[in-house]
């Protein structure tokens, strides 16, 4: 399964979709959301990520519509990392992925439910795919797509 396959989607920044994602992991509603980010509302994350979330509500002000469409419609991460997607693993699904980043090796392998590996798939870069890890089921590995 590959992302290249993307509807027209907001594009954000792997920062970005961890801060949306960090506040919506707190059990915010898309309009709590949507309201305590564009108010500032905003909580002190005291996570090793130290998310700040100032620019993220001068974003939403200046833009809120586009916010808004990110929140309630979802998403497409503009370039993904290894370490970004798996920051992006932890922070939606609360698991610890293992990650490779030896040259022409490098993956993120996590335990996913079917649900879990769509909702990646539709928030991933292009140039990325998910496919079972050989042998071990319930675990995909994702990588850069090589041609």
């Amino acid at each position: 399964m590959t992302a290249s396959s993307q509807e027209a989607k907001v594009k954000l920044s792997q920062w970005d979709a961890l801060l949306v994602e960090s506040l919506r992991a707190l059990g915010w509603s898309d309009d709590e959301l949507i309201r305590r980010v564009r108010s500032g509302e905003t909580p002190s994350d005291e996570s090793d990520f130290h998310f700040e979330y100032g620019d993220l509500t001068a974003w939403a002000n200046r833009e809120p519509d586009v916010f808004e469409a990110a929140v309630r419609q979802g998403y497409q991460i503009k370039y993904n990392t290894i370490g970004g997607i798996r920051s992006w693993i932890f922070v939606v699904l609360g698991q610890e992925p293992e990650v490779v980043r030896d040259p022409g090796r490098e993956s993120v392998t996590a335990d996913l439910s079917p649900a879990e590996r769509d909702r990646l798939a539709s928030v991933l870069s292009y140039g990325w795919k998910i496919e079972p890890a050989p042998g071990e089921e319930g675990r995909f590995r994702i990588e850069p797509a090589r041609e």
